[in-house]
């Protein structure tokens, strides 16, 4: 079965916790502290693969967790880092945080990877916060959670060639006359339900061909099987337009398909195209052809003919084919798939706002990490966030705001009483 989307839940390792601890030996007095600090937290990593050619893979597995970073101990001795995961997608898929929709990774190339979802940073031990005026700390900090991440899969094939055409315009046919693919073939529209892809040879030259499910007016809006079918086109450097030659009006079946390449994308619709009259086979589809070449004088530079049944012209068309990939320039990456970021929001600022009368929601980057970090069942740690606030303007903000003694405050998943 070929499946071109899929959606999975990534979560990246926690850190390990950070150690209080003392250095305890005979004949030392006053061990000071030794606690070593917590290992960092598995990531998760998509890489591309020759390997694959479906998501298949995520229809039976839709859960994805990296392993936590273990617990730092005495005498300074930090703990392992959890083992990142690589989770191995098809050449051409494209990642997209599903919450967001924001583009991740585009992954074209075998061995490419993309980081998906950072594991946590591991907690720092009692060693860290020794200083001149807090010799014997008897607190650390627990780990940082790791990243959890719900994921939008898209496979877009890879290929030099796609397959334009009507439904039943002869695409399967051509396909299986051509390579060793063995598509599925009738007399009825949309015998293709999924792209097949096969490899074409000609004069010791090779190219890669998708055949797609054909298109209909307002594909570009998703219907019929529209979206499947463009999507695919969009890694294509080449077009071959297939005409039913026996069809009622092959030059409007021309349009409306040239036209929603427009719709879709203009640069889909740039891409260059060969333009081949098919089923000559047939005393009417040949009657035609010059009629269809004399309408297309002006927009193309010539109008093959072929039958994909009798295999008349097919030499000429796969040597047309592939001498228009030779003197195609190499495709560059377009601007589109460039993704530009804002400037990343100031990891110190706090957001207060008040959800109810008495309960507050504190919001900001470091402010939520500290206190997921914080070990909240230990004096000094929770007393060492308090300063934290302090020092940082937060109490003071959060006075200005309204938040009153016993107001309840909610810092991330945490739920505290303001004191």
């Amino acid at each position: 079965m070929f499946i071109d989307q899929a959606r999975i839940t990534v979560k990246a390792g926690d850190g390990g916790a950070g150690a209080a601890h003392f250095r305890r030996e005979k004949y030392v007095a006053l061990g000071g502290p030794d606690g070593g600090n917590g290992g960092r937290g598995g990531s998760i990593y998509l890489r591309a693969t020759v390997h694959q050619n479906t998501l298949m893979s995520f229809a039976h597995r839709q859960e994805y967790s990296a392993d936590h970073g273990e617990a730092g101990q005495g005498s300074l001795k930090q703990g392992v880092s959890g083992k990142d995961l690589y989770i191995d997608v098809p050449e051409g898929t494209v990642a997209y945080d599903a919450r967001t929709g924001e583009l991740l990774g585009d992954l074209t190339k075998d061995g490419e990877t993309c980081l998906v979802a950072a594991g946590g940073r591991g907690g720092r031990g009692n060693t860290v916060f020794k200083s001149s005026t807090r010799q014997a700390p008897h607190f650390a900090e627990k780990g940082g959670p790791g990243q959890r991440r719900e994921l939008r899969l898209e496979l877009k094939l890879i290929a030099d060639v796609g397959l334009l055409g009507k439904p039943n315009a002869g695409k399967s046919t051509f396909l299986s006359r051509i390579s060793k693919a063995h598509p599925k073939i009738a007399d009825y529209p949309f015998t293709t339900l999924s792209p097949n892809l096969g490899v074409a040879e000609v004069d010791q030259r090779s190219f890669v061909v998708a055949d797609i499910p054909g298109l209909i007016e307002g594909a570009h809006q998703g219907v019929g099987l529209g979206l499947d079918f463009l999507r695919h086109v969009e890694r294509t450097r080449l077009l071959v337009h297939l005409l039913d030659g026996t069809a009622e009006d092959p030059l409007a079946d021309y349009e409306a398909i040239n036209k929603e390449l427009a719709l879709y994308s203009e640069r889909l619709a740039a891409k260059p195209q060969i333009v081949v009259l098919n089923k000559i086979d047939v005393t009417e589809a040949r009657e035609i052809l010059q009629l269809v070449r004399e309408a297309l004088a002006g927009k193309v530079d010539h109008v093959y003919a072929m039958s994909g049944v009798s295999g008349e012209g097919l030499q000429e068309v796969l040597r047309a084919i592939a001498d228009t990939l030779q003197a195609l320039p190499e495709e560059q990456e377009p601007d589109e798939m460039f993704v530009f970021k804002p400037a990343e929001i100031n990891p110190h600022l706090v957001t207060i706002e008040e959800l109810e009368p008495g309960v507050w929601r504190f919001s900001g980057v470091e402010i939520e990490r500290l206190a997921a970090m914080t070990d909240w069942f230990n004096d000094e740690g929770a007393e060492r966030f308090e300063r934290i606030l302090v020092s940082r303007g937060v109490s003071a903000q959060a006075e200005e705001a309204g938040v009153a003694f016993g107001d309840t405050v909610f810092i991330g998943d945490l739920e505290l009483q303001w004191d």
